[in-house]
Order: structure tokens, then sequence, then C-alpha cells
């Protein structure tokens, strides 16, 4: 079976760039989601991360609930030094949220990028 819906893109309002204010951390640049069946859901998401090799890059993004639990995981296995932004996919989320949060994760500095909140239907 296809996809029932493309159900939206969220977009920064500014360009990505290879460093951010926050002293290296990966950003979530953008989010498109479609929804595979009644509560599944298909991430593409966009980073943009200031990745030095092997020793720091963007190793992981999450979509989470709105207060936090972890929806899904997509682990990101090498580094993207030459690829800025950058798109990966990460397949079949369950939930029964209407809204979430997709946030990236660097391998020095954690969780402490820009993240997208992002608005679920269908």
């Amino acid at each position: 079976m296809g996809a029932l819906a493309l159900i939206a893109s969220a977009c920064s309002s500014s360009t990505p760039s290879t460093t951010t204010a926050a002293g290296g951390c990966a950003d979530v640049f953008d989010v498109e989601v479609t929804q595979t069946s009644q509560g599944v859901y298909n991430f593409a998401v966009t980073l943009a991360s200031p990745d030095e090799g092997w020793d720091k890059y963007a190793d992981s993004f999450e979509v989470r609930s709105l207060s936090g639990e972890v929806l899904g995981t997509r682990v990101l296995a090498h580094p993207h030094v030459e690829e800025q932004p950058f798109t990966r996919s990460l397949i079949g989320v369950k939930t029964t949220e209407t809204s979430v949060v997709v946030t990236a994760s660097d391998l020095v500095e954690g969780f402490c990028g820009k993240e997208l909140t992002f608005e679920l239907s269908g």
C-alpha cells in the first residue's frame, strides 16, 4: 500500500550553517512527514551540522512526543562533512500524538541544537 497522504513540511526560517550559536550542535532544518496508515508516519529530516569527521558529527535524530517520550530514533553511522545540509529518513513511527518534536544529536555535544515541532494530522 502506498502513502495515504503527504502531511506537510516544516522548515526553519534561517539558512543552514555548518556552525551554530550553541557551539557546534546539530540543527533540525526541515521535516517532511508522510502518513502511511492510521497512526504510522515516515519522517524525512534535514539536518545541518558542523561535522568535522569521525570525532565529531551528527550521530542521530529523534522523534519525540511533546512530553519528551522517544517515539523513534534514526542512528547516523558516519560523518557528513562534505554533505551539508543532509536528509535522512525514519520510517514506521507509530504514534497517537497530534504533535511531535524532532531533535538531533551531535556525538560530542549531544542534543543541544535547533529542533522543530511538527503537527500531525490525519
